[in-house]
């Protein structure tokens, strides 16, 4: 009998370590991150979010689950950024514009032709540079991952071939709501509209405004082409993305998922710049099939950079003139 006693107990011993040892276990926490952006799923906006996506749940070994929502359907760049300063949303990846009334710095970069190539604003993007913008964000909850890409804004119109600013004297071309995109396109000339993305292509098509600026890809899969017959290649304004992360949520993450989600920030950076670039050329080139599409010749830009000038010396109290050199000093190394 004692030795039927002391059996059962060993067993019930033995089944409670077990489960303990299975609870220790399995008591590693997982979290969730809701993304959410602008762009349709066929951007490369959208395909590099998926690849991030990929990346973190595969490395995590499914402690993070990312669920990604396109298409503006969790709101705005605006709304979701304070989203993220709630805690109520832990990821977005909106263009640096809507970002300038939460820190005045990023308008640098809604300043007027100020990277001549790609390769130079990857260069100060990935810069010291790039990282104190990135860190900025901190003061107002927001933890600054990496920066992606969206591409040089181009001009379209339902007007007139452009190719010098007297052509778009007087031409109604929406905008975002940004101070600086507003006056740079008053000095070319323009009569800027800002007004919400969504309202843009019925407004387009209604007549209540003559043309837009956007980066090719937007242009395509927005089919604006449908309701706009002119495209130049501009290239005024370079607009990056900014992954970024509710800190909140980031400060709750353990050091092992914190590296995990940062190297797969950095992983899809690179892979989103070049898929956005490969995109944008395969998006021009189709474009010219169904608009006319306008090229600028160098002197031709030279003109449109020389009537913004006065954007440059209105600006550089609210950027910062040090931010400015230091970014032009970063492309001359």
């Amino acid at each position: 009998m004692r030795k039927t006693i002391v059996a059962v107990l060993l067993v019930l011993l033995l089944a409670a370590g077990l489960f303990a040892e299975g609870r220790q276990e399995g008591a590693e926490e997982t979290y969730k991150i809701t993304a959410g952006i602008g762009l349709n799923d066929k951007s490369a906006q959208y395909e590099s979010l998926i690849y991030f996506k990929e990346l973190v749940e595969k490395e995590s070994a499914g402690r993070i689950i990312v669920d990604v929502y396109h298409s503006s359907q969790l709101g705005d760049d605006r709304e979701m950024m304070e989203a993220l300063q709630r805690g109520e949303q832990e990821m977005t990846c909106p263009s640096t514009a809507p970002m300038v009334p939460f820190v005045p710095e990023y308008g640098v970069f809604d300043l007027p032709f100020l990277f001549p190539s790609e390769a130079e604003a990857d260069k100060v993007l990935d810069s010291a540079v790039g990282q104190q913008l990135l860190d900025k964000l901190s003061d107002i909850g927001i933890k600054g991952l990496v920066f992606w890409e969206n591409g040089y804004r181009n001009l379209t119109n339902s007007y007139q071939t452009v190719r010098t600013p007297t052509d778009v004297k007087g031409m109604r071309v929406r905008t975002m709501e940004n101070p600086m995109h507003l006056d740079a396109w008053r000095a070319m000339g323009a009569n800027p509209t800002p007004m919400a993305f969504g309202e843009l292509f019925s407004a387009m098509q209604q007549g209540v405004v003559d043309g837009q600026e956007n980066p090719w890809g937007t242009i395509y899969l927005q089919n604006f082409f449908e309701v706009q017959d002119y495209a130049t290649d501009t290239g005024h304004v370079y607009s990056p993305f900014v992954l970024m992360i509710a800190q909140s949520f980031w400060d709750r993450l353990p050091a092992d998922l914190q590296g995990i989600v940062m190297d797969a920030a950095v992983k899809s950076r690179d892979h989103n710049r070049d898929l956005n670039r490969r995109y944008n050329k395969e998006y021009m080139e189709k474009l010219k099939d169904v608009m006319e599409v306008t090229v600028l010749t160098p002197a031709e830009k030279a003109e449109f950079q020389k009537a913004v000038q006065p954007v440059y010396a209105k600006y550089a109290d609210t950027i910062g003139q040090s931010l400015i050199d230091d970014v032009l000093a970063e492309m001359k190394k």
